[in-house]
């Protein structure tokens, strides 16, 4: 280690030399070996994953599905491959913390809640803009119609204000943001900072097209932005995790709320 350089938290060496996109002293991170394949896997774990537990359910209807399988199907495929993508950090690179650029940072958290907040504003805004073009019907998204009028226990509407606040965005950007971002970061691009931006690109065009709803690809994607964004001005993870969560907090809170009866949708 030179002289110049100190220890991330993390475990990861940083150096004077190669600044971040926010201006601080940025991580050397030591190479993986993973790259598109294995977030194409993990891809395939999720959309396996789904079509199972669908299966496994019986289908049916939104009307006729129960609580529990709302729960099930709605939490159990993210959460896998999520879990598949750290296995992979840790069998094929150096382990999440590195790999998918996990450290705490008060600061990451400050710049996560700035985007968040901004993305809070965006999905308002975009919500109701595109709420006017296709229709309040065509606006649900799809855990919205699986959920409507169907009465929840206490217990079922926390767990799922629960995951779709705070535990889905983690898993969803270890997938997004975490491996797939490190898998075109990896490719280089040209050149480091054009390798930064072209990840933000795929990574949030991909998050919006992987959520299997076309008629609100556009919205996810203009959902997606101010996320990307805190992860490409801290170069790690958390940031996009807060701003995520954030941006998750008030869709995730009408949900509970009209699941519990409190207001009518």
């Amino acid at each position: 280690m030179r002289s110049s350089d100190s220890q991330d938290p993390a475990g990861e060496e940083v150096g004077a030399d190669a600044p971040e996109p926010s201006g601080r002293p940025a991580f050397h991170r030591p190479t993986h070996r993973w790259g598109f394949g294995a977030f194409l896997f993990v891809e395939a774990v999720l959309l396996a994953t789904a079509a199972f537990v669908g299966v496994f359910l019986g289908g049916g209807t939104p009307e006729s599905v129960p609580v529990r399988d709302v729960l099930i199907g709605t939490m159990t495929p993210t959460m896998l491959a999520a879990l598949s993508a750290l296995v992979i950090t840790k069998v094929r690179g150096n382990g999440p913390l590195a790999d998918l650029c996990l450290a705490w940072r008060w600061d990451d958290v400050k710049v996560g809640l700035k985007f968040g907040a901004l993305g809070l504003v965006c999905t308002v805004v975009g919500v109701l803009v595109w709420t006017r073009l296709v229709g309040e019907d065509n606006a649900t998204s799809a855990i919205g119609a699986l959920i409507e009028d169907k009465p929840m226990s206490v217990s079922a509407a926390v767990a799922m204000f629960v995951y779709l606040w705070l535990l889905g965005p983690v898993c969803e950007e270890i997938i997004y943001r975490g491996l797939l971002w490190g898998a075109a970061e990896r490719l280089g691009w040209g050149s480091e900072r054009w390798g930064r931006f072209a990840a933000f690109v795929l990574s949030t065009a991909v998050f919006a097209v992987s959520h299997l709803e076309p008629l609100r690809t556009s919205l996810l994607i203009v959902i997606a932005i101010p996320i990307g964004l805190a992860r490409l001005v801290t170069g790690r993870l958390l940031g996009s995790i807060v701003a995520h969560q954030m941006n998750n907090f008030l869709p995730a809170l009408a949900i509970l709320l009209t699941s519990l009866g409190v207001v009518t949708s």
